[in-house]
């Protein structure tokens, strides 16, 4: 059993919604000083927590940081809500960082990020919103979010009408399906995912990818990993998917209200952060096409040449970069060394 530190401490969104953080650490002061650890849609922050050898909370205190997993209003730890990036990135992410500085008394933080934590994670340092954010490394998604045909297919067409019957999305469906319409939703994937038996890995494809799987290949995460994630997902709204769709037809993100504390648009003017960022991709994703994080490291490139990383991880898809059983191995020594520049 390893010695940590373990310890929920609850944050207030800046709307008022209940969020909080898991920090965990080494019994001994960590000497790297905290990172922020940001989930995407419809998980929590148990998912940097594998049941590998070495998952990626594990990888991080034995390096030397002190890790905060941020549940932010995506978070199926919290009661479902019809969240969206703009909320996120106005209201969640800059509360959480500064809970982060007052708990730990350091001035500046770094960051690991993953897909719809990482755009809307983005949206916030872009808007100048976590300026203590100094490091940030960024899996799958930032500011370029660029899908396959099918998922854009999925999103215009099949969207408007699933909306039609749900206000969610649930992968736990595949356990248990309540009510005629997600029967209907149970039905057809099973009907189109013959990939494996395990039913929440099946509706998560249908969710969110085009693949079989979507968010990972079947060979990268071992048996205990694949059964581990039936109880990891749950439910995301259509609100989201209205926001994602908006800024996957424009190429880049966008605002979903043009609220006007956000920028309308987050490439049109210099980004208001100073922070270094790493942007990795799974070349075999397909939930957001590695082109995504390239394109997003070009558009750093050309306004600091240098100074920011990419990294192209040939044998990975979308979340088994974090929860792969070969992870510890092939992408965590990767993530550390980024997060040392």
């Amino acid at each position: 059993m390893r010695n940590y530190i373990e310890q929920t401490i609850p944050f207030k969104a800046g709307d008022g919604l209940e969020c909080n953080l898991v920090n965990v650490k080494a019994e001994d002061q960590p000497p790297k000083g905290p990172v922020l650890v940001v989930h995407g849609a419809g998980v929590r922050g148990n998912i940097f927590r594998a049941p590998v050898e070495t998952n990626f909370v594990d990888y991080l205190v034995q390096e030397g940081y002190d890790v905060w997993l941020e549940n932010w209003r995506a978070s199926i730890d919290l009661e479902p809500n019809e969240w969206d990036l703009d909320q996120a990135a106005k209201y969640d992410h800059p509360k959480a960082v500064e809970k982060v500085v007052e708990q730990t008394g350091y001035d500046e933080i770094k960051a690991v990020i993953h897909c719809q934590g990482s755009t809307s994670f983005m949206m916030s340092a872009v808007a100048g919103l976590v300026p203590q954010v100094t490091n940030i490394v960024s899996n799958a998604v930032s500011l370029h979010p660029v899908v396959p045909r099918w998922s854009v297919f999925k999103m215009n067409v099949a969207l408007p009408l699933v909306s039609l019957g749900t206000r969610y999305l649930n992968p736990q469906w595949g356990n248990e399906a309540p009510g005629v319409f997600p029967k209907i939703i149970r039905s057809l994937v099973e009907a189109t995912h013959k990939e494996c038996d395990n039913g929440v890995c099946k509706q998560v494809s249908f969710t969110y990818g085009s693949g079989f799987p979507a968010l990972w290949l079947h060979e990268n995460i071992d048996d205990a990993t694949h059964e581990w994630l039936r109880d990891e997902f749950a439910e995301v709204p259509i609100h989201f998917f209205n926001h994602i769709k908006k800024c996957i037809r424009k190429g880049h993100l966008v605002s979903l209200q043009n609220d006007r504390e956000l920028p309308a648009d987050y490439v049109s003017t210099p980004p208001k952060t100073g922070a270094r960022f790493t942007f990795l991709a799974g070349k075999k994703n397909l939930c957001f096409l590695p082109e995504s994080q390239g394109n997003t490291y070009e558009y750093f490139e050309k306004l600091e040449p240098g100074r920011h990383a990419f990294h192209l991880l040939p044998d990975y898809s979308h979340l088994d970069v974090f929860m792969g059983k070969n992870s510890a191995r092939d992408v965590f020594p990767i993530i550390s060394k980024e997060l040392e520049m």
